[in-house]
């Protein structure tokens, strides 16, 4: 049987292939992982579902898609005493620059409804929002490559860290923000909302 990835002309439909070894496509590869995220995600908002028995978590966390960040941003979180390892997480290219910017407007609308439904769900008190160095979405939105300018991304990401912390605190006067900005090697800066 011809595996699917890189083939393209074959007799059958690569997404409809039975899953064994490393023959499965892309497609199906994704088509699980997602059926395995939505379930994840259903398992917390169903109420009892989260692995917090009381239903209350301490934070939701708002980072960049980056794959080369997700563990390091894991592995940051995990650290903090105070989320206990556990906190809502959401995910948009260029963390609060998805938020701050007309570009994506669906993005903010999605950020703000999911704050609120951690808000009624799991009583979350924190918003935690880590941007990133070295970040592709601020290379599209501003058409230029900040990395080469530490200094000059070092402002970008403040000016736009703090304003997405300046619209939660408008929006949800209770909740505390924290603030990061995380280089490539996973070192976290704090940023001041101020």
């Amino acid at each position: 049987m011809s595996d699917c990835v890189g083939h393209h002309s074959h007799a059958h439909d690569c997404s409809e292939m039975p899953v064994s070894g490393f023959t499965a496509g892309r497609r199906q590869f994704l088509k699980i992982a997602s059926l395995g995220t939505g379930v994840a995600l259903f398992g917390t908002m169903v109420p009892g579902g989260s692995a917090n028995a009381s239903g209350s978590i301490e934070a939701v966390v708002l980072s960049c898609m980056d794959y080369r960040l997700v563990d390091k941003t894991v592995e940051y979180l995990d650290h903090l005493d105070h989320m206990k390892g556990e906190y809502d997480h959401i995910v948009l290219a260029g963390a609060s620059l998805g938020v701050v910017i007309d570009k994506w407007p669906a993005w903010a609308q999605t950020f703000w409804d999911h704050i609120q439904i951690a808000i009624d769900l799991h009583h979350v008190k924190d918003v935690v929002v880590i941007d990133h160095r070295d970040c592709g979405a601020y290379k599209v939105v501003y058409g230029k490559d900040f990395a080469k300018e530490p200094a000059e991304e070092t402002a970008i990401h403040t000016e736009n860290l703090r304003k997405i912390a300046a619209l939660i605190k408008v929006k949800f006067p209770t909740i505390k923000v924290e603030l990061a900005l995380m280089a490539l090697d996973g070192k976290v800066e704090k940023v001041s909302a101020a």
